[in-house]
């Protein structure tokens, strides 16, 4: 159950209301000179939102945390000079303080952060009163309440323009990725509050240049309603992150090749497309229902012949075979495996009634 609210656009005058909104500029403030080039450049690109992260949580000590308050007087002058909105990360009451006094426009509050509903709160108390921007980033985990309880205790302090960002999730098994992408966390986000703004921040779910423009790309495809994009004057000499930074040019040049697609247009063969969709679905569940029944059935039988519920020579022939069968017909080999994890664990709980060892 959710509290009801009220969440309003993320609204600032000048800002182009249109998607993708877009907010951009160095992962860290270095040097006053190095933010107030980089925030020509990216104004000069007519973009109206510069963020620069002031304090930096690194993974380990010993590494380059930002330099602090000196940062935000850096933020002002980038906001008197160019006119652009400001934006900077915030992780304690202290930093909210300060970023609020130094006339920061937009405040995020960063994965590490939102992983801790202790750290949320303080800021949330912090923010009681005030009427500010605040981007919400996905916990480091791939937990959606967890997210969702952040927004939660923001709004609950009266803070109403609220937006998410999806930087992905941290997994031990990196691939392409430096943080997956898991787009069905911030989808199902999407689907219990359709009002939401949700951003995309593909620096650091790609972690490498080449990774923006295709994730950005899939981030429209997906109605996502803006991007957050690190950008430096000078990439390969930054303090932080330097692989997935690019330049105000580049940056410029992955936003021109944005195709952003039309919502609200709909065709009779799309509704006809659909139909068949909801057709299958249901049939898909009636036969979900049915094996189901029959694995009731096995349980049964095993209670009566006293043989334990988890046969894993069985479950392991069963993954298997159907894998292959799967990749025979053109579906993805892991989309295969979880769906038959997934219908195995709830066959082992029917069985598990069964037997009587779960209520």
């Amino acid at each position: 159950m959710y509290m009801e609210m009220k969440i309003k656009p993320i609204d600032l005058p000048g800002v182009d209301t249109q998607r993708p909104l877009i907010i951009t500029g160095p992962c860290s403030a270095e040097s006053e000179e190095q933010v107030m080039q980089t925030a020509r450049s990216i104004a000069d690109k007519g973009i109206k939102i510069f963020r620069a992260g002031i304090w930096k949580p690194r993974t380990k000590p010993g590494g380059f945390e930002g330099v602090g308050e000196i940062g935000l007087q850096w933020l002002k002058r980038v906001k008197k000079e160019t006119g652009m909105y400001t934006a900077t990360e915030v992780a304690t009451r202290d930093h909210v303080f300060e970023a609020l006094k130094a006339g920061i426009d937009v405040l995020w509050i960063g994965a590490r952060t939102t992983v801790n509903p202790f750290a949320v709160q303080e800021i949330a108390d912090a923010l009681k009163g005030v009427d500010i921007p605040v981007l919400i980033k996905n916990p480091v985990n791939p937990d959606l309440e967890l997210w969702i309880g952040a927004i939660q205790r923001i709004y609950g302090a009266g803070i109403c323009r609220i937006g998410v960002v999806h930087r992905g999730f941290s997994s031990y098994d990196k691939k392409i990725y430096r943080n997956l992408p898991l787009w069905h966390i911030p989808i199902e986000l999407r689907r219990r509050m359709p009002e939401l703004p949700i951003i995309c921040d593909p620096s650091h779910i790609g972690g490498k240049r080449e990774l923006i423009a295709p994730l950005s790309q899939q981030a429209m495809d997906l109605s996502f309603d803006g991007l957050i994009i690190e950008s430096h004057c000078n990439p390969d000499a930054a303090w932080s992150d330097k692989e997935q930074q690019i330049t105000p040019d580049v940056l410029d040049y992955v936003l021109n090749l944005l195709v952003i697609r039309e919502e609200i247009q709909t065709t009779e063969n799309l509704s006809e497309l659909r139909r068949q969709i909801d057709q299958v679905d249901e049939q898909l569940l009636e036969l979900l229902a049915k094996r189901m029944r029959i694995s009731r059935e096995i349980g049964v039988y095993k209670k009566e012949h006293n043989m334990p519920v988890l046969q894993s020579p069985r479950y392991s022939e069963i993954l298997e075979k159907r894998s292959s069968m799967g990749e025979a017909m053109d579906l993805n080999t892991d989309f295969t495996r979880e769906i038959l994890k997934k219908i195995h664990e709830e066959s082992v709980r029917q069985q598990m009634i069964i037997m009587g060892d779960e209520e």
